[in-house]
């Protein structure tokens, strides 16, 4: 199952976005732009970079492949799973005229 980051998590990769942003800057003035292009090249790409990483998140939400949802979802697959088998226990613990009786009731049985 896929696990989601926490906050810090994402303060820290945010941290580390900024942190590849100035060594791009860097690594396009040793390459031999000049400042200015240098920072636009540096800024270019970085934005690239922040809108990918934005549409893999709104991709994620619109299809609700999020870490809450996901918990979610997998909690009421549990919690109907134990369900059923109580009430299939409680049933099962019925007698045969109770059982038929319920059945009629629930309009399982004509």
């Amino acid at each position: 199952m896929a696990r989601g980051i926490t906050r810090g998590q994402a303060l820290l990769l945010g941290l580390a976005v900024l942190g590849v942003g100035a060594a791009g800057y860097a690594g396009f003035l040793a390459s031999g732009f000049e400042g200015f292009s240098a920072g636009i090249a540096a800024s270019a790409v970085l934005t690239l970079v922040v809108i990918g990483w934005t549409g893999t998140y709104l991709i994620r939400a619109v299809t609700g492949n999020m870490t809450y949802m996901k918990q979610r979802r997998d909690y009421r697959a549990a919690y109907d799973a134990l369900t059923a088998e109580q009430l299939q226990a409680r049933f099962d613990a019925l007698s045969p005229e109770e059982q038929e009786r319920l059945l009629r009731e629930a309009g399982q049985l004509e």
